[in-house]
C-alpha cells in the first residue's frame, strides 16, 4: 500500500506527460504530491521530513517551472532532493556525529551500531548515485528520455531496498524463537 501511495505521483506525472506535456505533467505532479502528503497525514497523522521536503520541492520547482515556462527546474528536482539527502546523512555522521537513520528507525528496527553506520554510508552513496544519474539524463537526453527514466528508473530505489533488507535481515532478531 505504502508503495503505491509513494509511486502513485510519478505515474500521474508520466500519463500526464504522455496525454499533454511537462507543463501539465507539472502541475499533475504537484497536486498529486499535495495529495500524497495528505494520505500520508491521515494515515500517520505525522509527516516524516523526507515527506515536507519532498512537498516543498515540488512546489517550488513546479511553480518555477510553470511561471518560467522552463522544463529544466522540474528536471533537476530530484538531483537538488538527493544531493541535499546525502550532504545531510553524511554531515550528520561524520560532522555531528549523529546518526539520523538510527534516530529514525531504531524504535522500529534493534540493530548494531555499526549495521546503522554502513545502513547510513550505503544511503549517502545511493542518494549520490541517485542525483548523479538524475543530472546526466536530465542534462543530456531529451525531456521524453527523462520522463520515461522517472518511471523506469524506479527499479533503482526497489532494488536498493530490497538489498538493504537482506543485508539487514541477519542481524534481526527473532521473537518468536
Amino acid at each position: 500500500m505504502r508503495f503505491l501511495i509513494d509511486f502513485f505521483p510519478i505515474a500521474l506525472f508520466v500519463a500526464a506527460y504522455k496525454l499533454h506535456d511537462i507543463y501539465v505533467a507539472t502541475g499533475v505532479l504537484m497536486a498529486a504530491t499535495i495529495v500524497q502528503t495528505g494520505i500520508i497525514y491521515a494515515v500517520d497523522r505525522k509527516l516524516q521530513t523526507l515527506h515536507k521536503v519532498t512537498l516543498v520541492l515540488v512546489l517550488v520547482f513546479g511553480a518555477l517551472t510553470l511561471f518560467l515556462h522552463d522544463e529544466r527546474f522540474i528536471k533537476w528536482k530530484p538531483t537538488v532532493l538527493y544531493a541535499s539527502m546525502a550532504v545531510v546523512l553524511a554531515a550528520a555522521l561524520w560532522v555531528w556525529k549523529k546518526n539520523f537513520l538510527q534516530v529514525l528507525l531504531g524504535s522500529q528496527l534493534k540493530l548494531p551500531d555499526a549495521v546503522w553506520s554502513r545502513l547510513t554510508v550505503a544511503w549517502v552513496l545511493y542518494f549520490l548515485f541517485m542525483a548523479g544519474i538524475n543530472a546526466w539524463v536530465a542534462a543530456y537526453f531529451s525531456t521524453e528520455d527523462w520522463v520515461n527514466f522517472k518511471l523506469w528508473g524506479y527499479i533503482f530505489p526497489v532494488v536498493f531496498i530490497v538489498g538493504q533488507g537482506l543485508y539487514i535481515a541477519r542481524y534481526l532478531k527473532d521473537d518468536n524463537a
